[in-house]
């Protein structure tokens, strides 16, 4: 299963769902989950765009402002449940945007740990904008304070804890 997460950062512009529409081509994606639509709304049209094709499914979390919004082929996520055929395995999907505050950010992090909790049989995937690094270099050209810190080995306890393994990406270094 080919699976394509992309924070956008604004999906506004016809030269960015233009250069998305080439990404689910070349990697002949399965799903596709973007982070920071920065959209009220997403309609069909728009998901036959990106996703090149009429027949099209997809659910959505608007945008608080210009803040977020979740889109993919609760709280600051989209989980999606379903049998992954091939495998005849139970398969969830979790496309998230993690708030930048920490209090809020470990709340999210909680919410989903209880979930995993809750669900421990099947495959998990996370795709994410956690808003959060998990080493000290990811962010260049940064100072850290006592809290940063704090998060950072937070994030990783939390990561152990869900039993989740970050894979490669094909382009982005971030977490």
């Amino acid at each position: 299963m080919n699976i394509i997460s992309y924070n956008v950062r604004g999906l506004r512009g016809g030269v960015k769902r233009a250069a998305i529409r080439r990404l689910v081509r070349r990697h002949k994606a399965d799903m596709l989950c973007i982070q920071e639509t920065k959209r009220e709304q997403i309609d069909k049209a728009m998901c036959q765009a990106l996703w090149d094709d009429l027949d099209v499914g997809w659910e959505f979390m608007p945008a608080i402002n210009t803040a977020g919004g979740l889109f993919e082929k609760g709280k600051g996520f989209i989980l999606l449940e379903g049998v992954w055929t091939l495998e005849n395995q139970k398969t969830y999907v979790v496309n998230i945007y993690s708030p930048c505050d920490s209090q809020n950010k470990r709340e999210l992090w909680e919410s989903l740990k209880q979930l995993r909790q809750q669900h421990h049989e099947g495959l998990w995937c996370f795709l994410d904008d956690f808003n959060n690094v998990r080493h000290h270099f990811e962010r260049e050209g940064v100072s850290y304070r006592g809290g940063q810190v704090n998060n950072i080995n937070d994030f990783n306890e939390w990561i152990a804890d869900i039993e989740c393994e970050e894979i490669p990406s094909a382009r982005a270094s971030q977490t």
